[in-house]
């Protein structure tokens, strides 16, 4: 049995019976267990557990449906299990609705109490009051030092551009901030929760383009979600780049060309 699982089993005050890997977790170690009661449960080693639970706990508060946290500490994050017996190709519409209620909770400013990671990359969350500033500074040259000379130009450039390509202070909207489909459970044809969040206030737009970047939401989700306001297709290949950087930061130069794409897209 895993320490994780140990560890889990000891927040919930039971005896760990079984314990089981679960896929999915690129940067986290995930286990299923079932304790000698009967209780079931997920445990995820989080970089910060105590963190993510209090974003699952805006998603749910949002009305979006987010797993149940059942106990938190330093080391692990325990929650509920979910059903979770399709994929978000079968739930197109529901997660329209499930975002734009997830959206429709705002913020008075852009940005999370706190700092959060995708592992060993920082996703820095210090708050501002005006949304290109805090895309091109805490989104964008952060990662300048960590990508080629080239590509860090071009980044440059872009950054000190925002103000003209995206609006000042569209609605802070609570965002899921990683929102792929692996990271929505579905069961049927509905989604039965968003996991594995990384939250922050800020364009609703960001969510689209992440779900977008390795997926086709179809015309179900578009017209659940509602439509997007004039010149999207720029602001999305903007609010892509992250993800895309993030990538190549983590999983190497096989990325170099999804950051390209994303800068050529929007005309950098």
């Amino acid at each position: 049995m895993s320490a994780l699982a140990a560890a889990g089993a000891a927040l919930l005050g039971g005896r760990l019976a079984q314990a089981r890997p679960l896929g999915g977790g690129d940067l986290s170690e995930i286990v299923a267990i079932a304790l000698a009661d009967g209780r079931t449960a997920i445990v995820k080693g989080s970089p910060a557990p105590r963190t993510e639970a209090a974003m699952l706990r805006a998603i749910a508060a949002a009305g979006a449906p987010a797993p149940a946290v059942l106990a938190a500490s330093d080391e692990a994050l325990v929650i509920a299990v979910l059903p979770a017996d399709g994929g978000v190709g079968t739930a197109w519409g529901d997660l329209g609705r499930v975002l734009a209620r997830l959206h429709a909770t705002t913020g008075d400013r852009y940005g999370w109490p706190e700092d959060y990671a995708f592992g060993p990359v920082a996703i820095v969350n210090r708050v501002a009051d005006d949304w290109p500033t805090f895309w091109g500074e805490r989104r964008l040259l952060v990662n300048v030092p960590h990508v080629p000379a080239a590509l860090a130009r071009r980044i440059e450039a872009l950054a000190a551009d925002l103000a003209n390509r995206l609006p000042a202070r569209p609605p802070a909207s609570l965002l899921h901030g990683d929102l792929w489909g692996g990271n929505v459970l579905v069961a049927g044809d509905r989604v039965s929760g968003l996991i594995d969040p990384a939250c922050y206030h800020g364009h609703g737009e960001v969510d689209v383009a992440m779900l977008g970047l390795f997926a086709r939401p179809d015309r179900a989700f578009f017209e659940a979600y509602g439509p997007l306001a004039p010149g999207h297709a720029e602001r999305l290949a903007i609010y892509s780049l992250w993800p895309a950087l993030v990538h190549l930061r983590l999983f190497g130069s096989g990325y170099r060309t999804m950051v390209e794409r994303c800068l050529a897209a929007a005309g950098a």
